[in-house]
């Protein structure tokens, strides 16, 4: 039987499990449950050494208050919870933890004597607390597990850390990204019985509450199987973007058998075939045939005092439409990019690998803080160096006075974006990998590495796989950029190109004013663009720009290329090249314009330089 002194946790069963695991190697099945077992099993993959006390220093000051600028919206949604909590903690030597997506302890409250006691293993604010650094632990675990979870004494890997008991649970915002973890933990001699469910209890409020920001512009339905729980944190929660769901919370994910990355697949025919939709309770029967009561909160509309005066602006640039398959893939990414996974984004020029990483910013809980895009095959080889990695005064002859922080310090805090890296010069790409693998740079001319912090997207339109095996692009490299990779489709293999046409053309369009005749429309839809997005965007531009305010644009106001009749006789030698249509559309432009060039470059949606440049350049 057990010593005298053993705690729950510490006894027989798991003191046999370890030995068997740690000493003898062998999986001890039925001892522990299988998350504990699983995450073991990760640890010890990884090379951790359970006997010994992992190095945990915390990080700078100024470093965990950017922590706390960029989780500010889940701290102020999570203080009424860790308040609640506060209480049980004080009084029964606990403590109540909030850490962020890559585990970093962001807030400790509760008893002070336990806090200097768990202080001793580097419990405290400012430490990451991920599995991979820390061993099996419930913050860490319950983010690999994706489940609330709770480690007692022993259960936890590294054998200093067996002094603690703990139970945490996920929080995970409304599309199903980790946003954080919240944790309770105590001594190990003094198991608390329902912490697991109090932190459990405290996360579903918090996750019902992240649909009050943001979400104005969407219609919501709120459900459950019993009428007396709609308005509690245990409803469903559905948001519905005209009729495309875009979020949902975890109990409508369970009670319709939903999944997080197909989310955007649906919409709400899918799912309520013949709901009644009303703002008071009502009976609903789900897709799956479950009885529900339900009740609908419409968009918020905003009102207007008068109708406008004057003409409404052009639409901003509508840029790509992303398919529920890409916008999966960006929710995808912005969970890793959480997590300090770097995304490659494959994709034909034109195809929108910009836009998609520009999605996964705003979406990621770094949407505040900068995206800095570099186009790696536009920086002249002689500049990007001194572009990316900065200089310090003096450096070398012309360089600025006071120096240049360069893109990779600009990007400090937020999302680095690399674009066309297959075009990266071989000796940039060695500086590069050490970037990344030292998360510092040291600028030129500098003595000192600078920390950086930031999430990486890189694109290629290149087979970077076959420029490694031609020896022009570091293997290393790859291996560290390519962990995740998307793959963006080019239009033409789109399925619906017809109503790809339809929805840019309204999105050009502030208020629709010029009509696209069906026939035209059928002509730009046959087309398979090579250019992808740009061009035909540009063409759009150039109809628009053409086009007489409340008129419609014919077959006959399309460039030649598109014409019925010439597309009918062009051999695929004779189709014309993307600079011919980029012409082609320039021209149309400038003569819609009387020449003005500056209005032209407005009507084409590029900069009066681009269009000098092009100018130039045809002559």
């Amino acid at each position: 039987m057990p010593s005298p002194c053993a705690t729950p946790g510490q006894g027989e069963p798991v003191q046999t499990a370890r030995r068997r695991f740690f000493e003898e190697g062998h999986a001890p099945d039925g001892l522990v449950a299988a998350p504990i077992l699983r995450s073991w099993q990760r640890c010890a993959e990884q090379g951790l050494e359970a006997a010994r006390r992992p190095p945990a220093e915390p990080i700078a000051t100024h470093h965990l208050r950017e922590h706390h600028d960029r989780a500010d919206l889940l701290r102020r949604l999570a203080r009424p919870e860790i308040e609640t909590l506060y209480s049980d903690a004080a009084s029964t030597e606990s403590v109540v933890i909030l850490a962020d997506a890559s585990g970093l302890i962001l807030d400790l409250v509760g008893s002070l004597d336990f806090a200097d006691r768990a202080s001793q293993v580097a419990l405290r604010p400012g430490v990451s607390w991920s599995e991979a650094s820390m061993g099996t632990n419930a913050i860490g675990t319950a983010f690999v597990e994706g489940r609330p979870i709770a480690v007692h004494g022993a259960e936890h890997f590294f054998e200093p850390h067996r002094i603690l008991s703990c139970a945490a649970a996920p929080i995970l915002d409304p599309r199903g990204a980790l946003l954080g973890v919240l944790d309770l933990s105590g001594h190990a001699a003094v198991r608390p019985l329902h912490a697991l469910g109090l932190v459990r209890l405290a996360v579903e409020q918090i996750e019902h509450r992240l649909f009050d920001h943001g979400f104005d512009h969407c219609l919501m339905l709120r459900f459950h199987t019993d009428a007396a729980l709609l308005g509690t944190a245990q409803e469903g929660v559905l948001a519905f973007d005209g009729e495309t769901l875009v979020a949902a919370n975890r109990a409508a994910v369970r009670a319709l058998g939903l999944d997080w990355p197909g989310l955007t697949r649906l919409r709400l025919p899918d799912l309520f075939p013949q709901a009644r939709l009303s703002a008071d309770p009502t009976g609903w029967q789900a897709a799956s045939g479950l009885a529900l009561v339900g009740r609908a909160v419409k968009p918020v509309t905003p009102q207007r005092s008068r109708p406008l005066a004057a003409p409404p602006k052009p639409a901003a640039d509508p840029g790509p439409l992303l398919s529920a398959d890409v916008q999966a893939d960006a929710a995808r990414a912005v969970r890793l990019l959480a997590v300090g996974i770097p995304v490659l984004v494959q994709g034909e020029t034109g195809a929108g690998k910009e836009v998609f990483a520009r999605r996964v910013h705003g979406e990621s809980d770094r949407a505040d803080r900068p995206f800095v895009a570099v186009n790696c095959a536009a920086l002249p080889e002689t500049l990007i160096e001194s572009e990316l990695f900065g200089y310090e005064e003096g450096a070398f002859t012309g360089a600025r006075r006071k120096g240049h922080r360069g893109l990779l310090r600009q990007a400090d805090g937020g999302v680095l974006f690399l674009d066309e890296i297959g075009d990266m010069p071989l000796v940039l790409q060695a500086r590069l990998l050490r970037v990344l693998q030292d998360r510092a740079v040291q600028p030129l001319g500098g003595d000192t590495p600078i920390p950086i912090d930031f999430a990486l997207i890189c694109a290629t339109h290149r087979p970077l796989a076959a420029l490694v095996a031609e020896g022009r692009f570091r293997q290393d490299l790859f291996f560290r950029i390519a962990q995740y990779t998307v793959d963006l489709p080019p239009l033409r293999r789109l399925p619906d190109r017809a109503g790809l046409v339809r929805d840019l053309w309204h999105r050009l369009q502030s208020a629709p004013r010029v009509e696209l005749a069906p026939e035209t429309a059928a002509c730009l839809a046959a087309y398979d663009w090579p250019g992808n997005y740009r061009q035909l965007l540009g063409v759009l531009r150039a109809l628009l720009a053409l086009a007489e305010p409340g008129g419609r644009v014919q077959p006959g106001d399309l460039p030649a290329f598109l014409r019925p009749n010439a597309a009918a006789t062009l051999d695929a030698a004779e189709a014309p090249s993307l600079a011919t249509i980029t012409d082609g559309a320039i021209r149309a432009a400038l003569d819609a314009a009387g020449g003005n060039r500056s209005r032209a470059a407005q009507a084409l949606g590029i900069d009066r330089s681009t269009l000098y440049r092009r100018l130039r350049r045809g002559g």
